[in-house]
């Protein structure tokens, strides 16, 4: 297992249950086979640039321990998740 950053934000338009839904999805989906070192939900902030005609999100830093294989289903899930404005998935090279 590898260690990975996630960064993803949230629509400002949904409801603070949602972004709690959307949240724990994506920790089944990295619990089912890695593990959580730490989750960081950031709340709303402004982003730099106008995304979707959208000026704010909610954002959401998970450290984790995966395969590739549960990161490559993390980012199938991502892109089709509604809520998710944007995403990225890097890999964290302890030095």
């Amino acid at each position: 297992m590898r260690n990975y950053e996630l960064m993803y934000i949230i629509r400002p338009d949904v409801e603070q249950e949602t972004v709690q839904a959307v949240v724990e999805k994506f920790q089944g989906i990295i619990v089912n086979g890695g593990e959580i070192v730490k989750q960081d939900v950031q709340g709303k902030r402004r982003l730099a640039y106008e995304i979707n005609k959208h000026r704010e999100g909610t954002y959401v830093l998970v450290q984790f321990k995966a395969s590739s294989e549960i990161v490559n289903e993390l980012e199938r899930v991502l892109k089709i998740t509604d809520e998710v404005i944007r995403h990225m998935i890097v890999r964290d090279v302890v030095a």
